[in-house]
């Protein structure tokens, strides 16, 4: 009885998987030396698995570790720490080589 209780119980709870990528729109990214900065901070966190950084479109990208997610706030806080305003956070289930290609499309 135990036994299947926890398997129903299982099949009830829903499961939520990170995205593939989570993107940053981010104001203050002018230059090659702030694209390495940011992408310094952000592969600090344990998460990381890479970056992305766009300089054109003001974008970065994270791509995370399997099963692994980083809290919006704690991005957040690096790169406002870092000197840079943070517009939007949004998570993307697109690869970061999809990313990628995005990108360089849209030039």
């Amino acid at each position: 009885m135990y036994k299947t209780l926890f398997v129903t119980f299982a099949l009830l709870v829903p499961v939520v998987a990170p995205a593939a990528t989570i993107e940053i729109d981010v104001n203050g990214l002018v230059c090659a030396f702030c694209a390495q900065g940011i992408e310094k901070k952000l592969r600090a966190f344990p998460a990381t698995d890479d970056v992305v950084v766009s300089l054109e479109k003001k974008l970065v990208a994270v791509a995370t570790k399997p099963d692994t997610d980083i809290a919006d706030d704690e991005i957040r806080h690096a790169l406002t720490d870092a000197g840079y305003a943070v517009k939007a956070i949004h998570r993307e289930d697109e690869t970061l080589d999809q990313v990628r290609a995005r990108l360089q499309t849209k030039r």
